[in-house]
């Protein structure tokens, strides 16, 4: 079993930062496996940024030059900087890690932007 659990949402105006880290715990195998997910009112999830082979890394074009992943390996950590906010970033952001054949989901964070 893998449990995620995700903080550092809030309320911040447009162009303003947050970061949200999320904390790993249990069968955990490599942080590779991780990554930000995002659901806003009346859309469907979408991928936000992740871990790719080796140390590379994935982001929507949306949130591309603005939000950065990263990690901390000894704490099981994932973070998820986000920069220049903007009205549309609105949404639940959700941590994710997966292993073949099975989705984990933290229960996510609330990050609002308002112009």
């Amino acid at each position: 079993q893998v449990q995620l659990v995700e903080s550092g949402g809030g309320l911040v105006q447009a162009g303003g930062s947050l970061r949200l880290s999320c904390a790993a715990s249990g069968s955990v195998l490599s942080l590779n496996a991780m990554g930000w997910y995002r659901q806003a009112p009346g859309k469907q999830r979408e991928q936000v940024a992740s871990f790719t082979r080796g140390s590379n890394t994935n982001y929507a074009d949306s949130v591309k030059g603005r939000f950065t992943i990263s990690r901390d390996n000894a704490k099981n950590t994932v973070f998820l900087q986000m920069d220049s906010l903007k009205p549309e970033d609105t949404a639940v952001y959700y941590c994710n890690y997966k292993v073949p054949f099975r989705d984990y989901w933290g229960q996510g964070t609330q990050v609002t932007v308002s112009s």
